[in-house]
């Protein structure tokens, strides 16, 4: 692992850490953590709101304005409303959507929950997904928490990503190996 971070990745690592370490010790951990995921439900809905906070241009006022004006509408904490303010004052609101990523998994790794990728070729139903969380999660002896996405164009089949394990039991993928393989002879 390259110890070569950029700014923003050492800068955003601090601020999560800092967010969830206040959160910890004054037992708003859950409370921030929800509002966290409406944030960024807001910021992956309105790219108009992604933009106003990536553009330096607007003043620090401006930006408070805005930040009172979401926490308000979305009933944020306290103890958040003031660490983007802080974001806002220290000019590393730009960072905020990294810093949010990073504090949401350091709130699954306390839970002791790994992340995992699974895409299918068409839409499982809730049931499944729950029988295949179960059993994948007793494999690895960890709680799963899976990122699900349809892909129309495995064709059938699925992947799945743990970390850095791939397992592809796609037939499009199939199909790539087949026509590799026809192409060698």
């Amino acid at each position: 692992m390259s110890t070569n971070k950029s700014f923003s990745t050492e800068a955003a690592e601090r601020y999560s850490r800092a967010l969830f370490e206040v959160s910890s010790e004054i037992n708003e951990l859950e409370k921030v953590e929800a509002d966290i995921k409406d944030f960024q439900s807001l910021l992956n809905k309105s790219l108009e709101v992604k933009n106003f906070f990536k553009d330096p241009t607007f003043s620090i006022e401006q930006q408070n304005k805005v930040i009172n004006l979401i926490s308000n509408k979305l009933s944020f904490s306290k103890n958040l409303e003031n660490f983007f303010l802080l974001l806002i004052q220290k000019r590393r609101i730009l960072f905020v959507n990294k810093i949010s990523e990073m504090f949401l998994r350091l709130c699954s790794q306390k839970r002791g929950e790994l992340k995992a990728s699974l895409i299918s070729s068409k839409e499982l139903n809730t049931s499944l997904l729950k029988q295949i969380t179960k059993e994948l999660s007793d494999a690895v002896g960890s709680n799963l928490k899976f990122d699900y996405k349809v892909d129309k164009e495995l064709i059938g089949g699925l992947k799945l990503q743990l970390g850095s394990i791939l397992i592809d039991t796609s037939i499009k993928s199939k199909l790539k190996k087949f026509k590799l393989a026809m192409l060698e002879n």
